[in-house]
């Protein structure tokens, strides 16, 4: 089992397969899990296509399968994995990162309280909010 966790989302894909840095997803997964879909001029998400390289389609399809892996970095998008391959981060781009804080507005996330509920950030949209961090390191 291959956990792929992407913007706020972990999602087990049974099907996924890890060679080394590569994540081959099925193209039914890679839908589901990012939006992109494989289509004849290429890998695809709204109006947005993006061209597999004609001279390593094989490093980004194989049969029903597409490596995220490689086309995240097409894009230049950070991906990161465990050493042993079962979990994998989908990173954003810098760019689009920086145009969400130019907004000035938090990403929403889900954080459980002392009794495990879970809360969420807009949850308590249009109200002032503090939000207090505190790491251990």
């Amino acid at each position: 089992m291959t956990t792929v966790i992407y913007r706020h989302h972990e999602t087990d894909v049974p099907r996924a397969s890890a060679e080394g840095d590569a994540l081959w997803l099925p193209q039914p997964a890679l839908a589901e899990l990012t939006g992109w879909e494989l289509k004849p001029k290429g890998l695809c998400r709204e109006a947005v296509c993006v061209p597999v390289p004609a001279n390593a389609a094989d490093q980004y399809v194989r049969g029903d399968a597409v490596n995220v892996a490689a086309f995240w970095q097409r894009l230049g998008r950070p991906v990161r994995h465990a050493a042993d391959g079962t979990v994998w981060v989908l990173g954003d781009a810098a760019a689009d990162r920086s145009q969400e804080l130019q907004n000035l507005e938090a990403p929403d996330f889900v954080l459980p309280d002392l009794a495990g509920n879970p809360h969420a950030l807009s949850e308590h949209r249009g109200k002032k909010v503090l939000l207090w961090t505190w790491a251990s390191w």
